[in-house]
């Protein structure tokens, strides 16, 4: 294999580099009447949500991991004027806008546009009062259609965890189960294929977007330099699943990826919102999928395929066994209480970021849980949340890791 620039082999390892989205424009283009559209149940404050994420991006930097952002990625890509005509054309196309005319239109827009305004647009979306009025009299007046942009925000953007994952020295680039996500990975696999820190390695693709399976990032959790763990969730699909699983098995170095079947419901709406790794034996779990829960244990069958086994068993019984553990240290989300587990699940307390092992970034409104943590001889560094909390993901959902140390 020749130069490789991912390395994911555990939840764990120290945190080396990390893909991050600072929230922008996007966020004050959501509204109340489109928030179930757009997958948000609030409306963060953008100044304090970019104060918030700034504290967490310092919090990653002073631990040690370069911090790459998204946008910037992008911005770099971009400078190519072809690329970018390309990719304006491309983004239209999958931003389902009917009128051939208003593409055109749009078209013109965004190709006058400043390199980082046409990326800031792209992510923020284009309200129809806010097209140039010259631009504006070549589209026709349909007064029957209130809807307030020609093109959808993409506030779920600064939830970097989804668009991909890095397993191994590969990468899954995602197909988003949802409308509202879907062009999210389109700046993932633009950046893949034209970015310098790609250009000149051995990085496979264990999974690509045109593929026709959905899955996202929150379901994938690399457990060891050998397992892997995928959530068959509301926005996974078993056939993305066995994809991966095959991909990884023949060229990752991976022999065994354990399935968890959960429910499919927001509540649970990725793997990694009931289920995180802290330390090298000890869990963050959600008390309602403690057990026994339905896994399924997929490993090669020598053959160039995979074979699957299902199991009913407790989530702790499964991990000793799965991962060669002599014992594991569940520790459940708000202590376990009913009450505060539902409040502080709501706010992703169960959803860490380990940076090292039995070193994690947590938001700091999830005390009940960080304290028990800290007893469990964890580290916990907490950031602000009051506006970051609003979209419903915690520090692992906002964090991409692109380079941890081997464990």
């Amino acid at each position: 294999m020749g130069r490789t620039f991912l390395n994911i082999t555990s939840e764990i390892g120290k945190l080396k580099a990390v893909l991050l989205h600072r929230p922008g424009k996007e966020i004050e283009n959501l509204v109340p009447e489109y928030l179930e559209r757009l997958l948000f149940d609030d409306i963060p404050y953008l100044k304090i949500a970019q104060q918030e994420h700034d504290g967490f991006a310092k919090v990653l930097e002073e631990n040690g991991a370069h911090v790459y952002y998204i946008e910037k990625l992008v911005e770099e890509v971009l400078g190519d004027d072809k690329l970018r005509a390309d990719f304006i054309k491309a983004f239209l196309e999958e931003s389902d806008i009917q009128s051939e005319n208003i593409k055109n239109v749009l078209l013109d827009y965004l190709s006058s546009l400043s390199i980082s305004e046409l990326v800031s647009t792209l992510i923020s979306g284009i309200r129809k009062k806010n097209l140039p009025e010259i631009l504006q009299q070549k589209i026709p007046n349909t007064t029957d259609d209130k809807y307030m942009f020609y093109i959808d925000p993409i506030p779920n953007l600064y939830f970097t965890r989804d668009i991909g994952a890095a397993i191994g020295t590969g990468l899954t680039i995602n197909k988003m189960k949802t409308k509202a996500r879907k062009r999210e990975t389109m700046f993932l696999r633009l950046i893949y294929d034209n970015h310098p820190i790609f250009k000149n390695t051995d990085t496979p693709v264990w999974y690509s977007r045109e593929m026709p399976y959905s899955i996202e990032g929150g379901d994938e959790l690399v457990l060891s330099s050998k397992a892997i763990a995928i959530g068959c969730s509301e926005r996974t699909s078993i056939d993305a699943i066995r994809i991966v699983a095959k991909n990884v098995f023949k060229y990752g170095g991976f022999n065994k990826v354990l399935i968890f079947d959960i429910p499919k419901c927001r509540a649970f709406m990725h793997l990694d919102t009931v289920f995180t790794m802290v330390d090298v034996n000890k869990f963050t779990i959600h008390p309602g999928i403690e057990g026994p829960l339905n896994i399924y244990i997929v490993t090669p069958d020598g053959k160039g395929d995979i074979k699957i086994k299902s199991q009913t068993d407790t989530l702790e019984h499964i991990l000793e066994h799965e991962l060669d553990l002599d014992s594991v240290d569940l520790i459940r989300c708000g202590g376990g209480d009913p009450i505060v587990a539902a409040r502080e699940q709501w706010n992703d307390g169960s959803n860490t970021l380990a940076i090292a092992p039995g070193r994690v970034i947590t938001y700091e409104r999830n005390y009940v849980s960080n304290e028990l943590l800290s007893k469990h001889g964890i580290k916990v560094l907490t950031i602000a949340s009051s506006e970051l909390s609003r979209g419903r993901g915690g520090p692992r959902c906002m964090s991409m890791p692109l380079i941890r140390e081997n464990v």
